[in-house]
């Protein structure tokens, strides 16, 4: 049975802002459970994101709605559930939330040139620099997220967020 208190909480930007950091964080301070999105890329997501090609509206679709679907699975069973997920366009956002009214983004905002020498520094991850434009490019900044600057120390993003989202976390 779904809780009636709590909420599902997507952490979003584009690659290399701190996400899946954040959110882990996030699931930590409020007890909740995390999801990272890029876990439920079919392989053909990550092949075709690590040869350098953007993915396309077309590829995404699948990959949202099993994200939607296993964070409102966790939602039957946790209060709180903390999501890592780009989500950087309105439309993926509105797919991702499916109109639930206990979903609230935090958006990590970040400029192009610190993603850049952020991604140059994890060589094992799918997403080359190469794309960074690419995510800036699909990039629809929300009007309705907690916005904290992702170059912030990863405590202070998280008292941020926790202090933003005030009654909601209650």
């Amino acid at each position: 049975m779904q809780q009636e208190a709590g909420l599902t909480l997507f952490v979003m930007g584009v690659a290399g802002c701190g996400k899946t950091t954040v959110g882990r964080r996030l699931a930590t301070r409020t007890g909740g459970a995390f999801i990272d999105a890029d876990d439920h890329h079919p392989p053909q997501n990550i092949d075709k994101m690590s040869s350098g090609t953007p993915l396309t509206d077309a590829d995404r679709w699948p990959w949202l709605d099993a994200v939607r679907d296993a964070a409102a699975d966790l939602r039957r069973q946790h209060r709180y559930v903390v999501v890592a997920c780009s989500a950087l366009k309105a439309a993926y956002r509105e797919r991702l939330t499916a109109g639930d009214p206990t979903c609230r983004f935090v958006y990590l905002q970040i400029a192009p040139e610190s993603v850049r020498s952020r991604l140059e520094g994890r060589p094992d991850h799918f997403m080359p620099t190469a794309l960074v434009g690419s995510q800036f490019a699909a990039l629809e900044e929300p009007d309705d997220a907690v916005v904290v600057n992702a170059t912030k120390p990863v405590d202070e993003i998280v008292d941020e967020a926790v202090s933003a989202l005030g009654d909601h976390l209650k």
